[in-house]
């Protein structure tokens, strides 16, 4: 543990490397905030209770990881229960072709759109919390912290005991290597065995003649449990438990109906990997330490943006090496400034070419005005040639730096090419939607679509010129 002194410290460095606003906020949760609030900080809920900008809160608590004040972790989630299937310190550990969930009864593909989520846990070196030790939290302590993600909207405490006590029969704790049994009265429904522990989930399906003769079933607790389904009569059931872990394990029999399909289907924004990703001061700080070389995860959708300056050569020749020196690098700079703003990244520049990254399409086409006016603003006749396309792609990592691989990538590419005036260039799915829709309304501007042939490409594309 770390001294106040020390702590403090760093807090200053927090200061100095962020905005006030957030690193003081971030300081009082450290301080006040309960031992719940600072595990698994959903970043998103955490700007919006506290009136900070998304983008400046996600800043500040990629800085107090990188300075040790929060432990960051990536969480494999169901997108189903939103359970978390798995958890690691880095993206590294999404290594696995399909995650199960067992409550779900089905495998996903993971993708980074919505199945990885990012959160901040406060460092035992700055503050003890009782998630520090996960196996000693009450059972719905566990629930909360541990077994559902921070994109789960859970009820306030009251709330939450009295649906956990109508949807559950019976529970117990089981310490590790134990046996124990669980007599109940089976109702004619549909109950599932779970155990958050060991993500355990057999379905009972109670039909049929009402019995008077009890029924038995065994449950064994191991790390790879199976799911199973069997079907029962209402009536006596003694359900026995094994628990092969070193664990303390935690299961209960729920009532699988509609309480608890609405307890799980309230959801909120969180942070996922791939927004992540596409933020800048991430990319700054989190250079090399992102994914494996052999590594290659899908995202559904990504904006990609690419730039690049006209007549750039000409320029050294009209105004001079040392004025077009000057002159590209504050582009560059301007570049890097927006992009960050609209709460993108930059990939990589290539000689006077930009590739940049957006969560969403609206943020690339805004980020694209204010380039173009940006360049207005600098003068000397640059014309900042743009493209933007929106589409899958792989994270990948290539020349030591987190990049991206596939089609929408090369097409993307393409799209900037074909723009020879200030115009932007765009492909349907980025003017379609609806939020770019509106920017474009709100300044005025009309795209105009033309189907062009692109290098590489099999068929024509529509693309739109946005004047």
């Amino acid at each position: 543990m770390r001294s106040s002194s020390e702590t403090q410290a760093l807090f200053d460095i927090l200061r100095q490397s962020t905005t006030p606003a957030a690193a003081g906020a971030i300081e009082a949760l450290v301080r006040e905030g309960s031992d719940r609030a600072l595990c698994r900080v959903n970043a998103l809920d955490f700007a919006a209770t506290r009136g900070l900008n998304e983008e400046e809160a996600i800043a500040a608590f990629l800085h107090a990881a990188r300075l040790g004040l929060f432990e960051l972790a990536w969480n494999v989630l169901c997108p189903g229960c939103g359970g978390v299937l798995d958890t690691g310190a880095t993206l590294k550990n999404v290594d696995r072709e399909e995650y199960t969930c067992t409550l779900c009864a089905a495998g996903y593909e993971p993708t980074l759109d919505e199945m990885v989520e990012v959160t901040f846990t406060v460092s035992p070196n700055v503050r003890r919390i009782a998630a520090h030790d996960p196996h000693t939290l009450p059972v719905m302590e566990f629930y909360r912290q541990v077994f559902w993600g921070s994109g789960i909207d859970l009820p306030d405490d009251e709330t939450l005991a009295r649906d956990f006590e109508e949807i559950t029969l019976d529970s117990l704790e089981l310490p590790p290597g134990e046996k124990a049994s669980m007599s109940l009265q089976a109702p004619e429904a549909f109950l599932i065995v779970i155990d958050p522990v060991v993500h355990l989930a057999q379905f009972i399906e109670v039909t049929g003649e009402p019995t008077r003769e009890r029924q038995t079933l065994s449950a064994v607790l191991t790390m790879e449990s199976p799911g199973s389904r069997v079907t029962i009569r209402p009536g006596p059931l003694r359900i026995l438990f094994e628990n092969r872990t070193s664990l303390r394990t935690l299961p209960s029999v729920w009532i699988g109906g509609d309480k608890l399909h609405g307890l799980m289907s309230k959801r909120r924004p969180f942070l996922t990997a791939k927004r992540l990703l596409t933020n800048q001061t991430f990319r700054d700080l989190y250079r090399t330490d992102t994914l494996d070389v052999d590594q290659r995860l899908k995202i559904t959708s990504l904006t990609f943006l690419f730039t690049d300056l006209k007549g750039s050569t000409e320029l050294y020749d009209r105004v001079g090496d040392l004025v077009a020196y000057d002159l590209v690098k504050a582009h560059f700079r301007a570049l890097h400034e927006i992009v960050a703003a609209e709460g993108g990244a930059v990939v990589k520049t290539i000689g006077d070419a930009v590739m940049a990254t957006f969560p969403s399409p609206d943020r690339a086409v805004a980020a694209a005005l204010r380039m173009r006016a940006a360049m207005r603003d600098l003068g000397a006749d640059l014309i900042l040639k743009i493209g933007i396309h929106e589409g899958p792609c792989l994270a990948v990592m290539l020349n030591e730096r987190q990049d991206y691989f596939g089609q929408t990538v090369n097409i993307a590419s393409r799209v900037q090419g074909l723009a020879t005036s200030p115009s932007i260039f765009a492909t349907g799915p980025v003017v379609s939607n609806s939020r770019s829709a509106e920017i474009l309304e709100e300044a005025g501007i009309i795209p105009s679509p033309k189907e062009h042939s692109l290098r590489g490409i099999a068929e024509k594309m529509a693309v739109f010129e946005i004047p």
